[in-house]
């Protein structure tokens, strides 16, 4: 076995790595290449068709294409851009204007590995002969039987585990992550070592295809409806204001709600079909269970033979939280968490990722896309209430 746990030597091994422009995948290419593999980079050309200019925190676009490319040369690799901007349209910015303004919170990293990158990047990467498909994303994986297992990093600030929760098993006995037994801070020093230009690069933040993180204008664009006014309600009712549109708000959000009401107020729930945003106190966003759906099981045991009594395991709502204790439930078709700590700015359309537990080298059990919430009793039985009154 090789470093990349295939067997052969790295010289009779061809690898096809994902190169967005960054220092991450960069240094994935560039130590690969160092050990001898016959390296491949394959960069996607998302959007901005191509445009060389250059956006802060982006990737995949314009300028990051150009040092891709530039990497490639210094290291002495075979480059290739495959164009998959209309793939990324349908498959990843349509759909998250449509959760949007369905009063969802989308989570289009996730989309884009579930389709662009880790199912058809991966089937060009079978067609170009290639052992395996490596990446720069901050997670591990090793043999597990006769499978791969998903493991959070060693540098859990750059955990991206939150964000793979949707690879299959098939894609993870495929990938390789050279990248998740370091920490950033040695990622850009190993990048300075080898003399690329992109050692100093920033990082992509926020949403690659959003300039300057307005996603409220790439909505507005493709789904005007959400951008319809309508009412600021009270959780008891009251009508406190009038809002611009659904698109510029998120459940728990606090600044920039609107109104003034003596009281410090959250959106609490957000009513896409009657352009409605419903706010109220702190304790009306608390969250004690989940109800999935898209759910990706990587566990060792099926969720159809879980116990009656269900599953311990830790969980990750939002991407900035650490794993909390929780457990897992499978019965009749159905699959939800109940939260032990409770969590509050719980959406639909957001993520819920399961874990053995929450050390450094907890393993990822998958998890799904957030469904529906049920919150405490008290704001369950107002939102009803408020609901029947505006049938």
């Amino acid at each position: 076995m090789n470093s990349l746990d295939l067997p052969g030597r790295p010289q009779d091994t061809r690898v096809v790595v994902a190169m967005s422009g960054g220092v991450d995948s960069s240094v994935v290419a560039g130590l690969l290449a160092s050990e001898g593999y016959e390296v491949v980079g394959v960069t996607l050309q998302l959007y901005d068709h191509g445009t060389a200019v250059h956006r802060p925190g982006s990737c995949c676009a314009g300028q990051d294409i150009e040092d891709a490319r530039r990497v490639a040369e210094t290291l002495g690799i075979a480059h290739y851009v495959l164009n998959y901007e209309e793939r990324f349209r349908k498959a990843v910015i349509d759909p998250f204007a449509e959760s949007y303004a369905t009063g969802e919170t989308p989570i289009p990293c996730v989309s884009c590995n579930q389709t662009v990158k880790f199912s058809d990047l991966l089937e060009t990467a079978r067609e170009l002969g290639a052992d395996a498909l490596a990446t720069g994303h901050y997670i591990r994986s090793r043999a597990n039987g006769a499978h791969r297992a998903l493991f959070r990093p060693v540098d859990n600030d750059r955990d991206q585990s939150y964000f793979l929760f949707a690879t299959t098993q098939e894609q993870i006995d495929y990938l390789r992550f050279p990248l998740g037994h370091l920490p950033k801070a040695e990622v850009r020093r190993i990048a300075g070592e080898m003399g690329l230009s992109v050692a100093a690069k920033q990082d992509s933040q926020d949403i690659c295809f959003v300039p300057r993180g307005k996603y409220s204008d790439v909505i507005a664009r493709l789904r005007p409806e959400a951008a319809t006014p309508g009412d600021i309600v009270h959780i008891d009712g009251r009508v406190l204001g009038r809002h611009e549109g659904v698109l510029r708000y998120t459940i728990g959000q606090r600044r920039g709600i609107g109104v003034a009401a003596g009281e410090p107020l959250y959106v609490v729930h957000i009513d896409a079909r009657r352009a409605r945003v419903v706010v109220g106190p702190r304790e009306a966003l608390e969250t004690r269970r989940v109800f999935l759906r898209d759910v990706n099981w990587l566990g060792d045991t099926p969720l159809e033979a879980l116990p009656p009594e269900g599953m311990e395991v830790f969980a990750k709502v939002r991407s900035t939280r650490p794993p909390t204790p929780a457990r897992l439930h499978h019965t009749h078709g159905s699959t939800y968490v109940e939260l032990h700590e409770g969590e509050t700015g719980v959406a639909p359309g957001q993520a819920c990722v399961l874990y053995s537990d929450d050390g450094d080298d907890s393993r990822v059990f998958g998890g799904g896309f957030i469904e529906r919430s049920e919150r405490d009793a008290e704001a369950e039985t107002q939102l009803a209430r408020l609901d029947r009154l505006s049938a």
